[in-house]
């Protein structure tokens, strides 16, 4: 059954501004001196023609001001900087100057290896880059988008996210991997057309795949049917506040959990138990949501993990039973004090330090036990950045890591 895009209608009428008019503006009111009932006259801001003093006058006190600007710039270039150097150390001790020497030295150091580093390291993927190769090789579809014959697989967090036409549309097909057929009003959209559009939803930027699409014209019929979303950050910041459409959660266990899950006998996971083999004792409040394709899009760690579920066949069994994927984590290597902020930072782009769990020491966190080995009672902010690090590298998250 079609769905006429035009039962969800979405003004965005466009609105016109014009120049406020641009009026003369008089001032006072100079009376005759013939007396009382003389004429008045109104004396605009456009005065005559200036008096010769009046405008001698001005050139000359410009000419003072252009010689002083000139007087002053000669003397700073004429400055005798390692006399005024001489004259500041003149009381100094000679300790004082050799660790003012290495100081400067040290610094003109650190700032040359910091240029080298900035030039060898690569690039950080961005949130933009990541989600143009998500639409681009569909990792972890769970919705169909038909359209001409021709099918879409696609995101319905992302898209209900970022359109209001398709927020409204995929509320009535809830379900995984279900399709959804398009009959779209805009006239002249076709399969093309289309794909560009979702590119855009993804990506926040008109491509130029379809030149159609830099036609103002074409954009404001597309922004009456679809409605005009707001920018890529702010609707992936919203994703991440209220996670509609989520389909996998996050949970933590210790070394003893996943021995407990797997069998003494058996082999042991490295760093993680996917899906939802074993035993978890976490309770439900513990467990974060997400979305597979934000974690697919922006960690290689999670999209290797989530591609061998699929293999496996497992994913075809949660999508039955329409229930979300269980990742668990080993908190050994990923604590669960931190898993807000790896979170927040793969849907925003930002790291917010704020969002770190405070309380208890996670078990097995190993900046922890250090940390209580030597008598401090919390860990400082670098500490927990240099964990955060460490938890980066381990999921390839180039972003958080830089």
């Amino acid at each position: 059954m079609g769905v006429n895009a035009s039962s969800y209608p979405h003004s965005c009428s466009p609105r016109f501004g014009g120049n406020p008019q641009t009026q003369q503006t008089f001032i006072g009111a100079s009376y005759a001196p013939q007396g009382y009932g003389g004429e008045s006259k109104l004396y605009s801001l456009d005065h005559g023609p200036e008096k010769p003093q009046d405008k001698k006058k001005k050139s000359s006190g410009l000419a003072t001001l252009k010689r002083r600007f000139i007087k002053r710039r000669k003397s700073s270039r004429s400055a005798d900087h390692a006399r005024q150097m001489r004259e500041l150390l003149s009381g100094w001790d000679v300790r004082d100057v050799n660790a003012l020497v290495e100081e400067y030295e040290g610094t003109a150091a650190l700032k040359e290896l910091s240029l080298q580093a900035g030039l060898a390291r690569p690039e950080a993927r961005t949130l933009q880059r990541d989600l143009a190769t998500l639409y681009q090789h569909k990792y972890c579809t769970d919705v169909d988008l038909i359209f001409q014959d021709s099918c879409f697989p696609a995101h319905r967090a992302v898209l209900a996210a970022r359109c209001p036409f398709f927020k409204t549309l995929l509320s009535s097909s809830p379900g995984y991997g279900a399709e959804v057929l398009l009959d779209v009003g805009t006239a002249g959209m076709d399969a093309p057309m289309f794909s560009s559009l979702l590119h855009y939803l993804y990506t926040g930027e008109l491509g130029s795949d379809d030149a159609r699409l830099q036609n103002v014209d074409v954009l404001v019929r597309l922004s009456e049917e679809f409605g005009t979303p707001n920018s890529l950050e702010a609707d992936m910041r919203n994703l991440c506040e209220h996670m509609p459409y989520f389909d996998s959660l996050l949970s933590f266990s210790s070394d003893s959990e996943l021995v407990e899950a797997f069998g003494a006998g058996g082999p042991a996971p490295s760093g993680m138990g996917g899906g939802n083999a074993g035993v978890n004792h976490s309770s439900p409040d513990e467990e974060l949501r997400a979305h597979k394709a934000v974690l697919s899009a922006r960690s290689p760690f999670f999209r290797n993990l989530l591609q061998r579920r699929i293999r496996s066949g497992e994913e075809i069994t949660e999508r039955t039973l329409q229930t979300p994927t269980r990742i668990i984590l080993d908190e050994s290597i990923i604590p669960k004090k931190y898993a807000r902020v790896v979170l927040h930072c793969m849907y925003t782009d930002a790291v917010d330090l704020s969002l770190v769990l405070r309380g208890s020491p996670s078990e097995g966190s190993l900046g922890e036990v250090q940390a209580l080995v030597a008598g401090r009672g919390c860990m400082s902010r670098a500490e927990e950045a240099m964990e955060l690090y460490h938890i980066a590298l381990f999921l390839e998250f180039s972003m958080l890591a830089q």
